[in-house]
């Protein structure tokens, strides 16, 4: 059932769809080149926005590194997202969500703190190292498949701003057009490739959206290392 309106999304924006996160990124390069002569680090999202962030980072030599942002559970469905993380502790939280499911403040410190222990253990598991990326007067710009509530990018956008970035870029082929205003106050520049009115899911916009493997996350990062 679900493959199929999943199928029913794709026949609806057919015109905006992206062949897979490879096609997204070479196209996102367009965008992204005026920044090469900046001092640039990337920050993608594992795992799929590694794979977008590849050809840009390619393209254009642009240091890069992972940032690992989590979302912060509800308390009864870990699945609905109330917030998120970053690996330094700096978190977002959607206020209208706290209150409305009477959300205790003893219950997000939890959260936050079993949280950011996932990120650094992911972070050592792909990089070596639970150390945050340096991004001290940099202009950097983060990049992932796509967005869909944003609260992610947005814990990571607070986390990079208090690390020293002297500029920060969202890089993404996707997002639905409010998220993407509200974004525009958080960032000094937003890249979205297709924002259409209706949004369905981040995945109804791609030809091929199979989940990255973490082997092929250690594929692409090897790649970039040589």
């Amino acid at each position: 059932m679900l493959k199929l309106y999943l199928n029913k999304l794709k026949s609806v924006v057919r015109k905006m769809i992206f062949v897979d996160r490879n096609d997204a990124g070479k196209k996102l390069c367009e965008n992204l080149e005026k920044f090469k002569k900046e001092d640039v680090i990337v920050l993608a999202v594992p795992r799929g926005g590694l794979e977008v962030a590849y050809d840009p980072i390619k393209s254009f030599n642009f240091e890069w590194d992972l940032i690992i942002p989590r979302k912060i559970g509800a308390p009864h469905n870990k699945e609905i997202a109330i917030g998120a993380v970053s690996a330094d502790g700096s978190y977002f939280l959607d206020d209208h969500y706290v209150n409305m499911l009477g959300v205790s403040q003893a219950y997000i410190e939890l959260e936050i703190s079993e949280q950011i222990k996932e990120i650094h253990r992911r972070m050592r598991e792909y990089r070596g190292s639970d150390t945050f990326p340096k991004v001290e007067g940099k202009t950097v710009i983060i990049i992932d498949d796509g967005i869909a509530t944003g609260f992610t990018i947005l814990a990571a956008l607070k986390a990079v701003k208090k690390q020293g970035a002297s500029k920060t870029v969202l890089a993404v082929p996707v997002g639905p057009k409010d998220m993407i205003e509200k974004f525009k106050k958080f960032v000094d520049e937003i890249i979205c490739l297709h924002i259409p009115d209706e949004f369905y899911a981040v995945g109804a916009y791609y030809m091929n959206f199979e989940q990255v493997t973490d082997e092929e996350v250690f594929r692409m990062m090897n790649e970039l290392r040589r």
